[in-house]
């Protein structure tokens, strides 16, 4: 965040990866709770009920916030309706002409990093505890129909084997 910082960017951040985890923690502990009683439970259990309570509490800002968004490699971590929902959340919270700076693994990761913009060509991969197993190793095609609204896609693919994408 400091690069940006530095060059008079307003930054916002979120851990959504974070905040996924604990969602799944609080949400194992609600159908526990309900499973345990004998009354009837109400919780929906549904891949798309699961992502709307997820975004409900995540990503709360008004609509054309940002002018880009980098989102490192946070939708192989996440299933893939939430990934999906959460695209089109983010699609909404750009304003006309912002840009999505996303990665990708071009295979299943082995461990789990964060990223740090060291200067303007040195982007730094820091070995960090894995917080969630990778759920999704998009291929190209995927990943042009999550940002199909976009109207262009450039895609890379490093040496790292991370596929970089600039929508």
């Amino acid at each position: 965040m400091s690069f940006f910082i530095e060059r008079g960017f307003r930054v916002s951040s979120e851990d959504i990866l974070r905040a996924w985890k604990d969602f799944l923690v609080e949400e194992e502990g609600k159908l526990r709770e309900a499973t345990g009683r004998a009354a009837q439970h109400n919780l929906d259990v549904t891949p798309a009920a699961r992502a709307a309570r997820f975004l409900e509490a995540n990503l709360q800002y008004p609509s054309a916030s940002f002018d880009a968004v980098l989102l490192w490699d946070l939708l192989d971590y996440l299933e893939p309706l939430v990934a999906k929902q959460m695209v089109a959340n983010l699609t909404e919270l750009l304003r006309p002409g912002g840009v999505v700076f996303a990665m990708f693994h071009s295979k299943k990761p082995e461990g789990f990093q964060r990223y740090r913009v060291v200067d303007p060509s040195t982007l730094q991969v820091i070995s960090s505890p894995v917080l969630c197993p990778a759920q999704r190793v998009y291929q190209n095609r995927e990943i042009q129909d999550l940002f199909s609204r976009y109207r262009t896609v450039k895609s890379f693919v490093g040496r790292d084997q991370l596929r970089e994408s600039l929508l």
